[in-house]
């Protein structure tokens, strides 16, 4: 599969894999993930494939600074567990996705069993972050920040760095468009981290 995709520049390819996926259970689609590991594998609710290539060198770097930065509060907080975007999640509606970065507090992690942390954990995270491609279409990704809200997430940041933009998702608001903000703060999900804006900008 690595060597016949067609792939055509870098913008992610869907597949309707609905028969086949039917046939497979969670066990054999990390399987078919991990066989692959050169891709970024998401499955939707209605059983389509997303194949997404590795990123740009921008977009790789943006991601580096901001996990450096909330891997430094995740660590001084010590009340839960944060994931790059290699980490899949098979989300209660059934899609699988793979935030950009994600954190789910420790009591809800230790629910799980050691062959659901080993593989795809079934949960929903309490945050999540896309931060957005120049490839990506804006309105994908809100869809995609929209079914976290609607399976458990309790704070999402989707970053458009293009346009200097940062929308906040969470269930109990409408989504709220920060225009260039200076800083982003994670309250009440995440007390007292605040994420400098020039970290992602740059």
């Amino acid at each position: 599969m690595n060597d016949t995709l067609p792939v055509v520049g870098t913008r992610p390819i869907v597949l309707d894999f609905k028969p086949v996926l039917r046939k497979l259970d969670e066990v054999d689609f990390f399987e078919f993930c991990q066989a692959n590991r050169d891709w970024r594998i998401e499955r939707t609710q209605g059983g389509e494939v997303i194949i997404m290539p590795p990123t740009g060198g921008m977009t790789g770097g943006r991601n580096f600074n901001l996990i450096g930065v909330f891997y430094a509060w995740v660590k001084a907080n010590g009340t839960g567990k944060g994931f790059d975007s290699s980490t899949g999640f098979t989300l209660p509606n059934g899609a699988r996705r793979s935030p950009d970065l994600a954190w789910i507090p420790l009591v809800r992690w230790h629910t799980l069993t050691p062959a659901e942390r080993e593989e795809f954990p079934p949960l929903c995270p309490d945050f999540v972050v896309e931060l957005r491609p120049r490839i990506d279409q804006l309105s994908n990704l809100q869809d995609k920040m929209q079914e976290y809200i609607d399976n458990g997430t309790q704070l999402g940041w989707l970053i458009d760095p293009f346009e200097k933009k940062v929308y906040i998702y969470s269930p109990s608001a409408s989504v709220v468009c920060l225009n260039n903000p200076s800083r982003v703060s994670g309250e009440p999900v995440l007390p007292g981290f605040v994420l400098e804006m020039r970290d992602v900008w740059e």
